[in-house]
């Protein structure tokens, strides 16, 4: 493996920038990997205008999941509008798209968040849902990067970031995370790892690891933050 930085990541995929459209460049990888930071990384080191949209804003609202008895299934394929999320995405070559927002204090989709995104040069797509679906059909990106991880590492980012969020609801009760604060410390803890056992080690493994073997670009992040390229 090759060491690289954000930077050094931005200059390959700038590379592939076509002279019209906008370059469509999906980032995707396990749940808490850290896809968001390296999106805002790369943002911040590619030429032109950059636009990061996140796939959380096409996931089904909480109260279509709970109708379909799906609530525990979050993140799974089936929890998102995949019409929608590859027509939003397959929409940026061709002008102005009107995308959603997700909000994770909520832990639903937040209407009043969506937002129009035109003119962009590049446009980083961050989430799930950008594996191959079960026929081979891939999202309609330009180029698809992957980010991979020690498993151990990922669940500390996924329980640092829960416990974060957790610490934050506090003072905040409209925060969905407010219904965890009768938990203790270490209850909060635990509750954490059983969701990531139950719920997003099962995700990673059966459905958004699948994007790793067609990804143009993998990179391995260590406990450290560093980055390499696969």
């Amino acid at each position: 493996m090759t060491p690289i930085t954000p930077a050094e990541l931005a200059q390959q995929i700038a590379a592939h920038r076509p002279v019209a459209a906008p370059l469509v460049v999906g980032i995707t990888g396990s749940v808490a990997v850290g896809k968001t930071t390296l999106a805002r990384q790369l943002a911040e080191a590619l030429p032109g205008r950059v636009e990061i949209l996140s796939t959380d804003g096409f996931l089904k609202p909480n109260a279509e999941l709970e109708a379909a008895g799906l609530a525990m299934r979050k993140g799974f394929p089936e929890s998102y509008d995949a019409p929608a999320m590859a027509a939003a995405l397959a929409g940026l070559k061709r002008g102005p798209v009107t995308v959603p927002a997700y909000s994770h204090v909520i832990y639903d989709v937040d209407p009043a968040a969506g937002r129009t995104i035109a003119g962009a040069d590049i446009v980083l797509v961050e989430g799930l849902g950008l594996a191959p679906a079960a026929d081979g059909h891939r999202p309609p990106l330009d180029r698809l990067v992957y980010i991979d991880a020690e498993e151990a590492d990922i669940v500390a980012w996924f329980l640092a970031r829960f416990m974060g969020l957790w610490a934050a609801a506090a003072d905040d009760p409209g925060s969905f995370y407010a219904r965890f604060r009768h938990m203790s410390e270490d209850e909060a803890r635990q509750f954490a790892l059983s969701v990531w056992q139950g719920i997003n080690r099962p995700n990673w493994l059966e459905h958004i690891a699948r994007a790793r073997p067609v990804a143009d670009l993998v990179v391995r992040k260590a406990a450290d933050h560093r980055l390499w390229l696969a």
